[in-house]
């Protein structure tokens, strides 16, 4: 395990290492998930024909780097951090069906984002570019670079994990199995939901995800204008699928950035010791816990975030 990041005041390296309500864990691993955008002038962008599990902006030109949000957000979460980094990086910003007002699809929606990214890496002709993930998008970065190795270059985990379902656990031991009926539990609950509940519900965690008020109600609109169906989906996807078996696959270098700043500061620690559990078995990986940030460490945190950012793209 590689480690080489300087800490600073800021954050530092863990060296150590049937209608039932969702239970309270569930309501925090929904709300650890939830993402939301700043709203910025649209940069200008290219518009490329995407698959129907997502869609993209391309801006700026240099090496790829593919930017991908999490549950109930899309592409705005990044236009700050597109304004920063376009001179130097050709940036696709993806935004993924029934989430923020992007059309949804039937189905599997994960699975089938996967396959549709490495088409479309393909497809452009992309050279082992980076996949820049928050939450959800941090579950398909590691996805993707252990599918498809070969075609992927470094992975930067925002505040996302190979597997979620210890965060309700708060034990890394934790198994689909032991997850699967509460799964299909919370699928169902959200099928059931419109937006305005949808928004109710993210207004429960709210706290853990920005602290700026105003980042704050952009989460609350970012979920209203999400599908409940597409959500409740991926929530069953993201608790069924472990795919900390598979990262050891990945030949690239990862990153995790991760956001402890909700946590009491004797929690803490325990935090990062989760999550260098979840990738202690990539080969070349390094852990950077921030701990004064929330979920949203670019909008929380911009400079740091895009600092520490171009730091992991430049290896």
């Amino acid at each position: 395990m590689k480690n080489n990041t300087k800490p600073n005041a800021n954050n530092h390296v863990d060296k150590s290492t049937t209608k039932t309500k969702p239970s309270f864990w569930t309501h925090l691993a929904i709300s650890l998930t939830i993402v939301a955008g700043v709203i910025i002038p649209q940069l200008k962008a290219a518009e490329i024909e995407a698959a129907p599990s997502f869609q993209v902006e391309v801006i700026g030109e240099g090496k790829p780097v593919l930017l991908i949000p999490g549950l109930m957000s899309d592409s705005r979460i990044w236009q700050n951090t597109a304004a920063a980094l376009k001179q130097d990086y050709q940036l696709h910003l993806i935004s993924v069906a029934g989430f923020a007002g992007t059309p949804a699809i039937e189905g599997e929606l994960l699975p089938r984002l996967k396959q549709d990214l490495l088409q479309y890496i393909t497809e452009q002709q992309l050279q082992q570019p980076a996949v820049v993930g928050h939450s959800l998008g941090a579950f398909l970065a590691f996805s993707l670079a252990s599918s498809a190795p070969e075609q992927i270059g470094t992975v930067v985990a925002v505040d996302g994990l190979p597997y979620i379902a210890p965060i309700f656990s708060r034990n890394p031991a934790t198994q689909v199995a032991d997850m699967q009926q509460q799964a299909l539990q919370i699928r169902a609950y959200y099928r059931q939901l419109n937006g305005e509940q949808l928004k109710a519900g993210a207004a429960q965690g709210i706290f853990i995800q920005a602290r700026a008020p105003e980042h704050q109600q952009l989460v609350l609109e970012m979920a209203a204008a999400s599908d409940a169906n597409s959500v409740g989906q991926a929530m069953y996807e993201l608790l069924t699928t472990d795919l900390r078996p598979e990262v050891t696959a990945i030949t690239s270098k990862v990153w995790l950035l991760g956001a402890s700043g909700a946590l009491p500061a004797a929690q803490q620690q325990q935090a990062a010791a989760l999550y260098q559990q979840q990738i202690a078995g990539i080969a070349n990986a390094t852990l950077l816990m921030n701990t004064t940030s929330r979920h949203f460490m670019m909008l929380d945190e911009p400079e740091w975030f895009i600092s520490t950012l171009r730091q992991a793209l430049q290896e």
